[in-house]
């Protein structure tokens, strides 16, 4: 006789913020290995200044999301689209360079492929990560925010399986949808629901094909 699976109740399923933090650190990190070809900008602006975005996010939140404080939401966001921003000023820089510079220094482009690559895949995976349902306090059930309507349509979510009820997103997830965005540029098992998230999956796959398609193939090309 098959055990029925225990589901651990919603006071024990506390979203994770230590995977968020993690990763945009690890992007904050790799701006400091910017080529000086593609940007003119300090290497330590942009750590400096994520930095000084993340310190108030991790400080509430360092592992677990249990201290609800609204105007921390707007902090993460913004930092996000800093990043962005930024990330999109490099591959400006990089198509600049290749146009107009010696395109045949295979270390800068395969360097700055990587970089902005990364880059993108991370930063949208933050980003869909705060926004979905009004983000990850909205959609935990133990905190009593109101969610609203879902950006993305995970299939765990269509179909009623068991040991997957209460089954929520976690930082993972978000990650896995930007990394397919980025690699098959359109959704693949989850689907944008949102004017939003269709807008930021477009975004996010038009960096990734940029990216692919010229600074990378040039790479392969030279090497």
């Amino acid at each position: 006789m098959n055990t029925p699976t225990k589901v651990p109740p919603p006071s024990m399923r506390h979203t994770r913020r230590w995977p968020a933090s993690l990763a945009v650190v690890a992007v904050l990190v790799l701006q400091v290995l910017v080529p000086p070809q593609i940007s003119a900008l300090p290497r330590w602006l942009m750590p400096v200044l994520g930095g000084l975005l993340l310190l108030p996010l991790f400080y509430m939140n360092p592992f677990h999301l249990r201290r609800d404080e609204p105007w921390l939401r707007p902090f993460a966001i913004v930092l996000d689209a800093i990043l962005v921003a930024v990330n999109t000023y490099y591959l400006a820089g990089m198509i600049f360079f290749l146009n107009n510079g010696d395109a045949n220094e295979a270390k800068v482009l395969v360097k700055s492929a990587v970089l902005i690559w990364v880059t993108n895949v991370v930063t949208f995976a933050v980003w869909y990560w705060e926004i979905d349902r009004g983000g990850p306090f909205a959609r935990a059930p133990e905190h009593e925010r109101e969610s609203e309507r879902a950006d993305l349509l995970f299939p765990q979510m269509t179909v009623d399986l068991a040991g997957w009820k209460g089954w929520l997103p976690g930082f993972t997830d978000y990650l896995y949808v930007a990394f397919t965005n980025a690699t098959a540029f359109s959704p693949t098992d989850t689907m944008p629901l949102t004017a939003r998230t269709k807008v930021l999956m477009g975004v996010q796959s038009a960096i990734s094909l940029l990216t692919i398609a010229i600074i990378a193939a040039r790479a392969v090309n030279v090497l």
